[in-house]
């Protein structure tokens, strides 16, 4: 009989799993693609996920995979029964109830060096054999983990890699691992469940970069793909870098390195978009610029100042001024007080 490690729904056979999801026969191995059928099959309606090539910041392209309605449904459930109930590490920060980039800013404010460095492709590096094994270790026999696996996964078909925008030269390594990965089954960016999958295993990485941490006097935190260290001014903090590569690498993960930033206390330091030199605060000029927004909304109209024609303009503002409101709630009633003063069309 299994052996259940924490309390998730002790689903023990794949009749079990079928029940407890509601599906009929068949339908978990057509859901699960555990034959990656759907991998090499044509562009057409049968295809479990809605996918989007969009840009970044870094030029490598960035794959947007969305699951249908049904599988979406699936993945909440398993999110609900499963990971909901399997514990995160301390140090994770994104995707945790009650925890927040603010909480990520607010545990590294005001040191005298913060290094940041980011993860490439945090959720594409994380493998549906890698999940399968989570999956055991919670108890499940081997098919039922890799049935859950498989639903939680996908393997991006060959007419989308083929129609990856092109990269700078400098990013074209970065591309083709991205592209290599993404051909194999992996965590779809765009999928209810991808968070909360990565967290869990991301919590032996998590661990042993908190354990680095305690042995140099530093503080570690992580929210999703941004590792965090920050300590006082005699922080070795080449030496954290080179370290953190190396064991990022044994977890199954890469470091950007072009990304690795060394902070000391006389430089903007800067945290998921938070200042933490003092207290966590958003940029000045970002808050300079939304004050100014806001005022040319109540002068001119929301209408004439929605350049980007956002569906839900008044909506996107008031997320913006919860944003800066969460770390400094005086500018943030400031902004309310112009918000305020905007007329919206009936």
């Amino acid at each position: 009989m299994p052996v259940w490690r924490w309390p998730v729904t002790p689903w023990s056979s794949l009749d079990a799993l079928t029940g407890g999801l509601d599906l009929r026969a068949g339908e978990l191995d057509w859901f699960a693609d555990r034959g990656g059928w759907l991998h090499r099959r044509p562009e057409g309606p049968l295809h479990h996920y809605r996918t989007r090539w969009t840009a970044s910041r870094s030029g490598v392209p960035r794959l947007l995979e969305t699951p249908a309605p049904r599988l979406q449904e699936l993945q909440r459930r398993i999110g609900r029964r499963v990971l909901a109930r399997i514990p995160v590490h301390v140090a994770a920060h994104g995707y945790v109830r009650g925890r927040s980039p603010l909480t990520l800013a607010a545990a590294h404010a005001g040191r005298a060096m913060v290094v940041r460095l980011d993860l490439e492709g945090f959720f594409s590096h994380v493998t549906g054999d890698r999940i399968a094994g989570l999956m055991r270790a919670a108890g499940y026999p081997p098919a039922v983990a890799s049935a859950l696996a498989g639903l939680l996964v996908t393997s991006t078909p060959v007419h989308v890699l083929r129609g990856a925008p092109p990269a700078p030269p400098d990013v074209l390594d970065s591309r083709r691992r991205l592209l290599d990965r993404l051909a194999t089954p992996h965590l779809p960016q765009g999928a209810p469940t991808s968070p909360a999958t990565a967290n869990l295993l991301a919590h032996r990485l998590d661990r042993r970069l908190a354990g680095l941490a305690a042995a140099v006097g530093a503080e570690y935190g992580r929210y999703a793909d941004d590792l965090v260290f920050s300590g006082g001014a005699r922080l070795p903090a080449h030496g954290i870098a080179a370290r953190v590569t190396e064991i990022a690498a044994e977890e199954g993960f890469r470091v950007r390195a072009d990304k690795t930033r060394v902070l000391p206390a006389h430089h903007r330091q800067q945290i998921t978009g938070l200042v933490v030199n003092a207290r966590p605060a958003t940029p000045r000029r970002e808050y300079d610029a939304l004050r100014a927004l806001l005022h040319n909304c109540a002068r001119t109209g929301p209408d004439a100042q929605n350049r980007s024609d956002h569906p839900a303009f008044r909506e996107h503002l008031l997320g913006r001024i919860s944003w800066v409101e969460a770390a400094h709630p005086a500018r943030g009633a400031r902004l309310r007080a112009r918000f305020a003063e905007i007329r919206w069309p009936d």
